[in-house]
C-alpha cells in the first residue's frame, strides 16, 4: 500500500499540471479531438500541448511537430494514434522526460498475437524511461474535482464522491449521464483497458487515499494480481467501502472479457471467495453497484439488520417488506413507547405494525419529518425505509385553496416542494441511522428531483432500496470479520 496519494503512479495521470496530446486535430470526428474537447469543456486549467506532424494550431492551441520540441516537460501524455506507431511515440515521450501516459489506442493484446507483440514493445519503451501508463485500449480518466476529463464524452455532472476503476471504458463515460440523473457523480474514474502498466490494484490504492472519494466502485472482468488485490482491499475496506461488479464468471462473460481486454476470467465461485476474503461487497448489476455506493456514501451505517418501513399505502409497504426479507433484513415490532408517540400522528385508518401504513396525515411535515424521527429513535430499529411521493398537482390543489391565482399557486407550490425536500434531506443525513427513501416516481417529479439535488438517497423502488440496505449490513459484517 502507498503511504501518500502522491506516491501512486496514478497521481499525475489524474492530476496533471500540463499535458501533451497526440491524435487531436482540427478534424472534429477524430477521437483525439473529442478528448481534447472534453478536457477544455470541463475547464482544465493546465497547459495543453497538441503534437501533430502537419497542423500549426489544433483547436486553438499551438501545435508542435514533435514532443521533443515542447517548451516544457508535461506531466502527462495522452496518446490516441494508430497502434503501430504508439511504442515509438511512447519512447519519444520518455526521452522528453514525461513520466506518465494514457494510451487510448486499441489493437494490442486483445486482438491476438500480433497485437500482443506490439504491447510488449510498448511496455519495453515505457520501462526504458521508468514511465507508468493507463491502458492501452482504454477510454481515459476523469477527475471531477480537478476539472480534468480525458475521455471522449463530456462530463456534465457535478463533482461526486464515487471513485471508480473499470475494465470497460463505457462504464466510466456512459455513467456520466446515468449518475447525473440522481445528482450523483464520480470523484475520480479510471478506465484501465489492458492494464499493461497500471492495473485495478493500483487504482484501489489511489482511490483509498483520494480525499474526495467516499466509496470505491469496481467493474471487473479479471484480477491478475489476486493476492495483492486481497491484501490491498483488506486494508482499505475498514475505512472505505469497496463495491465490485464481476462479469467473467459465466462462459459467455469470460469470452466477452477475452475479446474486450484480452483478460482471462475465473470461475464465479472463485471470485465470490475473493470478494468475501477481501471484504468487498459484490453487486450483480451496474445499477445495483451504484445503488449500494449511493447509500454507503450518503447515510450512516446500520448497527444491525432490523428495518422499519413507513408508507402511505399498503402495496408499496408489502413489496418493501418482501424485498427486505429476501435481502436478509428483519422487520421488528416497534416499541410501546414509540406507538404512544405515533398515536397523535396516525389516523384510526392507519396501522402501527411494521410496515407502518399511515394512509394519510394531517400535515405533510408529519409524514416526512416528525413520524420518521419517531420511528428511527426506536431501540428495535437499525434502519428506516420511507416511501416518497409528493405529486405537484396535490401541492397545487392545497395552494389554490389559499385563494391565490394559478400563477401564484405555482410559485407557492414550487417553494413548498423545495423547502420540504431540503428539510427532509437534512433530517435523513443527520438521523444517525440509515434512512433510505424509495419511490416509483422518477426525477420528472419535482419533489424527487429536489431530493436528489439535496443529496438524499431515494432509490427507484423498494427492491433496490432493500438490496442496498442489505449490502450495507453485509459491509458492517465484513468489516467485523476482517478486524478479528
Amino acid at each position: 500500500m502507498i503511504d501518500r496519494i502522491e506516491d501512486s503512479p496514478l497521481y499525475r495521470i489524474a492530476n496533471p499540471r500540463s499535458i501533451a496530446i497526440f491524435g487531436a486535430s482540427n478534424k472534429s470526428t477524430a477521437m483525439g479531438t473529442g478528448i481534447l474537447s472534453s478536457i477544455k469543456q470541463m475547464g482544465y486549467n493546465g497547459a495543453i500541448y497538441p503534437v501533430h506532424p502537419r497542423e500549426e494550431t489544433v483547436q486553438g492551441h499551438k501545435a508542435y511537430s514533435s514532443v521533443l520540441d515542447l517548451p516544457e516537460t508535461p506531466d502527462l501524455a495522452i496518446i490516441v494514434l494508430p497502434t503501430p506507431v504508439v511504442p515509438e511515440v511512447m519512447d519519444a515521450c520518455g526521452q522528453k522526460g514525461i513520466g506518465h501516459a494514457i494510451v487510448v489506442s486499441g489493437g494490442f493484446r486483445e486482438v491476438g498475437p500480433e497485437g500482443a507483440a506490439l504491447e510488449k514493445q510498448l511496455n519495453e519503451a515505457a520501462a526504458r524511461h521508468n514511465m507508468r501508463f493507463l491502458g492501452p485500449n482504454c477510454i481515459g480518466a476523469v477527475n471531477t474535482h480537478f476539472k480534468f476529463n480525458a475521455t471522449f464524452l463530456p462530463c456534465d455532472h457535478s463533482p461526486g464522491f464515487i471513485g471508480m476503476a473499470s475494465q470497460s471504458g463505457s462504464f466510466i463515460t456512459q455513467m456520466f449521464d446515468y449518475l447525473g440523473r440522481y445528482s450523483l457523480g464520480f470523484s475520480t474514474g479510471f478506465s484501465v483497458g489492458n492494464e499493461a502498466s497500471v492495473d485495478i490494484v493500483d487504482c484501489l490504492e489511489y482511490l483509498a487515499k483520494c480525499p474526495d472519494t467516499r466509496v470505491i466502485a469496481l467493474y471487473i472482468e479479471s484480477i491478475r494480481r489476486g493476492r495483492e488485490f486481497i491484501d490491498a482491499a483488506r486494508k482499505i475496506v475498514p475505512h472505505k467501502p469497496v463495491v465490485a461488479y464481476y462479469v467473467g464468471g459465466t462462459e459467455a462473460g469470460g469470452r466477452a472479457g477475452l475479446s474486450h481486454t484480452g483478460a482471462l476470467a475465473g470461475a464465479d465461485r472463485v471470485y465470490d471467495g475473493v470478494f468475501r476474503q477481501s471484504g468487498v461487497i459484490r453487486a450483480h448489476s451496474i445499477e445495483e453497484m451504484f445503488d449500494i455506493c449511493w447509500c454507503l456514501g450518503t447515510t450512516a451505517l446500520p448497527r444491525g439488520n432490523r428495518v422499519v418501513i413507513q408508507t402511505h399505502s399498503g402495496g408499496p409497504g408489502a413489496v418493501a417488506a418482501d424485498a427486505c426479507a429476501r435481502n436478509g433484513l428483519e422487520l421488528p415490532s416497534i416499541e410501546d413507547q414509540t406507538r404512544e408517540k405515533l398515536a397523535e400522528y396516525i389516523p384510526s385508518t392507519g396501522s402501527m405494525n411494521n410496515p407502518v401504513d399511515l394512509t394519510f396525515t394531517k400535515r405533510n411535515l408529519d409524514y416526512f419529518v416528525d413520524i420518521p424521527n419517531v420511528l428511527i429513535a426506536d431501540n428495535n430499529v437499525d434502519a428506516l425505509m420511507v416511501y416518497m411521493m409528493m405529486p405537484r398537482r396535490m401541492v397545487l390543489m392545497v395552494a389554490e385553496t389559499m385563494g391565490v391565482s394559478m400563477e401564484e399557486a405555482k410559485t407557492v407550490a414550487a417553494q413548498f416542494i423545495s423547502d420540504q425536500s431540503r428539510q427532509l434531506a437534512d433530517a435523513m443525513r443527520n438521523a444517525g441511522k440509515p434512512w433510505i427513501g424509495y419511490s416509483y416516481y422518477s426525477a420528472e417529479s419535482d419533489f424527487i428531483r429536489k431530493l436528489y439535488e439535496a443529496g438524499a438517497p431515494v432509490l427507484p423502488g423498494p427492491n433496490r432500496a432493500a438490496r442496498a440496505l442489505g449490502a450495507m449490513h453485509e459491509y458492517v459484517q465484513l468489516c467485523e470479520k476482517i478486524s478479528k
